[in-house]
């Protein structure tokens, strides 16, 4: 559960997030976003440069019935745990700066795979730890991975994938030891 400071998302004296059914009850809200958030995975996502704006695209498309603000930087300071994310007045420049990173290094083309998952790995972690959207950044960086394996030549195969494994390599990573996660990554390749 994420914690928020006055928090304009959720319902008045909840921690659910307004949503476009107007489901009040979490794990109702649960359920209809995880199962309406597949179904958009599973279709053909926005085509982009691998930007921060096509970042925005995908999550829009992810989420678009489900929140009116998907794709939308949030505006509130949220943490998890023992995590605090990156403040929302600095989303945009840290976006902004991570993305031009990815695009000056090629966006990992013609790395092996060993090195594609390591770069991979970095990028998730940078991107996590920014975590720019109040909601759904884990299943918009799962679909960006995808796209970005393609792009570098690599395609990652999800029936490899087992979510719990998966939360504690980005916990590791938001530590500081990408390792996990880019072990993980290679698996899935």
């Amino acid at each position: 559960m994420y914690a928020a400071i006055d928090d304009p998302y959720c319902y008045p004296d909840s921690t659910v997030l307004k949503n476009k059914l107007g489901l009040t009850k979490q794990s109702e809200l649960d359920k209809f976003e995880a199962e309406i958030s597949f179904q958009r995975s599973t279709e053909t996502l926005p085509s982009g440069l691998l930007s921060y704006t096509h970042y925005r695209a995908i999550h829009r498309h992810l989420f678009q019935d489900v929140y009116t603000w998907a794709g939308k930087p949030r505006t509130v300071r949220i943490s998890k745990g023992e995590s605090t994310f990156c403040y929302p007045e600095s989303i945009d420049r840290e976006m902004n700066k991570l993305f031009g990173q990815l695009a000056k290094a090629r966006y990992f083309r013609g790395l092996t795979p060993e090195k594609f998952a390591a770069a991979a790995a970095h990028f998730l972690s940078e991107l996590n730890a920014i975590h720019p959207f109040r909601e759904g950044n884990g299943r918009s960086q799962l679909s960006f991975l995808i796209l970005l394996a393609e792009r570098a030549g690599h395609s990652i195969n999800l029936k490899k994938m087992d979510p719990a494994v998966i939360m504690q390599a980005v916990i590791a990573s938001f530590g500081g030891n990408e390792k996990p996660l880019a072990g993980l990554i290679l698996r899935l390749i």
